[in-house]
């Protein structure tokens, strides 16, 4: 099984590209969502950590904001409880998805958090700051302050693209980004 490990900056399209692959993707945005909507283990954790700011079950995203907004520090605390599981859940869709021929990773901290394989291809997607910015107006509920502060969390865009094996410059339009997936995905099952 091949992994391919999409990443690249908050915004610049990697959901959406990871997706266009055609293969399984674990998307850990989406885990963690579905962590704060059921997860009661989580919610106890957090609201004994943070009982300013987590309040109810299931925990809403605007919490996890305002207690980062608030001190930038708890996003560790937020982090230590959430990873792990996070961890857990990729490994059970590692060995579902075992007999296919390739799997997506889409993980906005996959370097950070030391996931990456020598064996994986990673395909860093970038874009302007201005076409990302534009992109993340249009999502519900963006918050451009805290995802200001949750790109701190991220190594730099020139660390993340040098430790790549392939670049897409997303400028978001569909026909360029279909084109450019479909030359990547050819060559890496060609190898």
């Amino acid at each position: 099984m091949i992994r391919i490990a999409v990443v690249g900056e908050i915004g610049s399209g990697k959901t959406y590209i990871a997706r266009l692959f055609g293969l399984p993707v674990f998307n850990a945005d989406n885990e963690v969502v579905d962590i704060y909507k059921k997860d009661k283990t989580v919610y106890r954790k957090l609201r004994l950590k943070l009982p300013k700011y987590i309040l109810t079950f299931p925990i809403k995203k605007k919490q996890i904001g305002e207690a980062i907004k608030k001190n930038p520090n708890n996003i560790k605390i937020i982090t230590k409880i959430i990873h792990p599981i996070v961890r857990k859940r990729m490994s059970k869709f590692l060995k579902k998805n075992n007999k296919k021929k390739g799997v997506v990773l889409d993980i906005p901290l996959y370097f950070e958090n030391n996931l990456h394989k020598k064996r994986d291809i990673v395909v860093f997607i970038g874009s302007k700051r201005r076409l990302i910015n534009l992109a993340l107006k249009k999502r519900k509920k963006s918050n451009l302050k805290l995802l200001k502060k949750l790109r701190k969390l991220q190594h730099s865009l020139d660390i993340k693209k040098k430790r790549s094996n392939y670049v897409i410059y997303n400028n978001f339009k569909s026909h360029f980004i279909r084109k450019k997936v479909n030359i990547i995905r050819k060559e890496i099952f060609k190898k």
